[in-house]
Formats: structure tokens, C-alpha cells, sequence
């Protein structure tokens, strides 16, 4: 078993994900459980997902573990934990590198680490069922903006701590649920369309590990060219045709090179799709929107628009705040999108 794993060779049952070859005696890509199991780093690693909504996710998308039992909240845990999928096995307390193929990146895997770990700290105990306390300042005085309760409803209004504050009205909790739905309106993405746009980024990702390889293939190509230079320099010098002078100064020329096609090579292969994570991650924050709309999880739709936007502002009784990129961007296009739709209708 020892022997097994020092060769690289997982020696017990694969993770989910994963499927034992008994003819290989190797690990296999599992192609159904596979892009599922990227999916629930990908998912976390946004931090809007916690562990329960990634069971949930599980039971929706038919993603069972073996013998066929559904997800439990500790196996989407040890499945986050297991660096397994990067390539690495933990087997008695060693860590060795596997031959198996990876199922996400280091970054991902140490974003997912991440959020696990603030997750995993004390929270403060709240005395208070005011979901919206800690999103915004007051935009006349720069105040806190605090809740309290009338008639049964909740209001936000300013704090006033630093004196008589202009903003003297009370803002009830349910119109300014309508005001973050306006916001999320704008950037949010059907699960429809957000299928569709993943299909073409794995396309992008296909065509680009293929002309990745390529660029690849012609640096180790020449990379090989360069050490039968530095060979033949050397012969050229040992036979005492070159000067001292000039075999040094070709050399280091050679050896300059040799080192921009080394980093080349390694820039490629351990960053080359880095930039499809990014898109990736936007597209489902897009889709997590949509979703957010029909939510109830106040708490949730708070630390949302935390990360998609800055400088949040209550400002005669108005919601305020600046939308990060590309948060922006899609906001952007979306209001002249139905800008272009109303024109419509009223010629029609």
C-alpha cells in the first residue's frame, strides 16, 4: 500500500469524482460526478453558499455520494477539504503527489480554504433581527444607520450621533427590500442563460488548452534546441576555435534564452486558463442574483451586496451605493437593454 502511494497510485477507494480502474489499477476522471464536484468549490468559493445550500444543490442536481447516498453536509465538507483534488494525497498523515488528474486549481482550493475558515470563526451574538444593520451609513452626516421596531414593521433611520442629521425620515424594512431587488434586478442572470454562457466559457477553455499545448510544445521544442547549442558551444570552445570571450558571451546569450523559454513554460502551464476561473465565478454570481430575488435570507442578500458593491448609503430614503467591476458593467447593460425594450413597446 505504502509503495503504492509513493508511485503516486491511490491505494483505496477514489473520492467522489474520481473512479477506480481495475484494469489500470490507476484513478479515473469520474465524467458524471466530475464537473459537479468543480462546481461545489466553485459555488463556495464565492461565499455565498454555505454547506446546507450546497446539500440542497446536491439533492436538486442528482450528485450522490457512494452507494448511492445522498450528501450530507460533513461529506460536502471533507470534499472541500481533500486535497485530492489538486493532485496531492494524504494518506497517514504523508502528503505525496499523485498521478491522478486534477480536479481544480491551487488558487481555487485555497479560496475554498478561505471561506471555510472565516466561516468556521465565532460570530458575534446579535441582539437584534435587523438583517439590513451594518450595510449602510447616513449620506448627510456619515453615521451608522440604525433599526427599530413601530407598529410591528422595522425601520432604518440615522443614528445621529454626531448632532442634528437633515435626513429626518424613517425607512420601512419592506421598502427597502423593493430598492435591493431593483439592484439585483440589474444584475442578476437567468439559470437558463447562465447555462449557456458556461457551455461557451468551456468551449473558450477547450480551445484555449488546446492552443496552450501548442504554444507549449514549440517552447519545449526549442528549449530542446538550446541545450544542443550549449553542447555544441562547448565543443566549438574545447577545440579551441572560439576565444574564452566569445564562448562566454554566447553562452550567457544562450542561457538568457533559456531561462525566457523555461518561465514561458511555466507561466503557461500553471497560469495559462487562470483567467477562465474570473469569468466563471462572475457568471454564477450573476445567477446568484436571480436566485436572490426570490429568496427570503435577508443575511444573505446583505453580504451580497457587500461584494458587489462599495459606499453604501441611505440618502433620503433612498439606497445608494457604487457597483464594483464588472457588477457595473452587467448593471450597465441591463438598463439599456430595457431602455431598448420600452422604446419598443410604445412603437408597437
Amino acid at each position: 500500500m505504502r509503495q503504492k502511494i509513493r508511485n503516486g497510485v491511490w491505494p483505496v477507494r477514489a473520492p467522489d469524482g474520481y473512479l477506480n480502474n481495475s484494469q489500470t489499477r490507476m484513478i479515473d476522471i469520474d465524467p458524471e460526478k466530475a464537473p459537479k464536484i468543480r462546481k461545489l468549490f466553485e459555488f463556495y468559493a464565492t461565499g455565498e453558499y454555505n454547506l446546507k445550500s450546497l446539500a440542497n444543490w446536491c439533492k436538486e442536481n442528482n450528485l450522490k455520494g457512494h452507494l448511492n447516498k445522498e450528501m450530507a453536509v460533513s461529506n460536502i465538507q471533507k470534499i472541500l477539504q481533500n486535497i485530492f483534488y489538486l493532485g496531492l494525497m494524504k494518506y497517514k498523515g504523508e502528503v505525496f503527489e499523485g498521478k491522478h488528474v486534477p480536479l481544480i486549481s491551487k488558487k481555487l482550493f485555497d479560496k475554498v480554504q478561505q471561506v471555510l475558515q472565516e466561516r468556521g470563526r465565532p460570530q458575534k451574538i446579535k441582539n437584534h433581527n435587523f438583517a439590513f444593520l451594518g450595510l449602510m451609513k447616513c449620506a448627510s452626516c456619515g453615521c451608522a444607520i440604525t433599526a427599530e421596531i413601530q407598529k410591528g414593521h422595522h425601520y432604518y433611520h440615522c443614528t445621529k450621533k454626531k448632532g442634528p442629521c437633515p435626513e429626518k425620515h424613517f425607512l420601512r424594512e419592506e421598502a427597502l427590500v423593493e430598492q435591493i431587488k431593483n439592484y439585483l434586478q440589474k444584475v442578476s442572470l437567468s439559470s437558463q442563460d447562465t447555462k449557456k454562457v458556461l457551455v461557451e466559457l468551456e468551449k473558450d477553455e477547450l480551445k484555449a488548452k488546446e492552443q496552450t499545448k501548442i504554444v507549449v510544445q514549440n517552447l519545449k521544442k526549442e528549449l530542446a534546441e538550446i541545450e544542443i547549442k550549449l553542447e555544441k558551444l562547448l565543443d566549438v570552445y574545447l577545440n579551441e576555435v572560439i576565444s574564452t570571450e566569445e564562448y562566454t558571451a554566447r553562452k550567457q546569450k544562450i542561457l538568457t534564452r533559456k531561462l525566457e523559454l523555461q518561465e514561458k513554460i511555466r507561466d503557461f502551464e500553471q497560469k495559462g486558463l487562470s483567467w477562465l476561473e474570473p469569468d466563471r465565478g462572475f457568471i454564477l454570481k450573476l445567477n446568484y442574483a436571480e436566485k436572490l430575488l426570490k429568496s427570503e435570507n435577508k443575511e444573505e442578500i446583505t453580504t451580497f451586496l457587500k461584494n458587489i458593491g462599495s459606499n453604501h448609503i441611505l440618502q433620503n430614503q433612498k439606497l445608494i451605493f457604487s457597483l464594483n467591476s464588472p457588477f457595473s458593467l452587467a448593471a450597465e447593460r441591463s438598463e439599456a437593454a430595457n431602455k431598448k425594450l420600452t422604446f419598443s413597446r410604445r412603437w408597437t
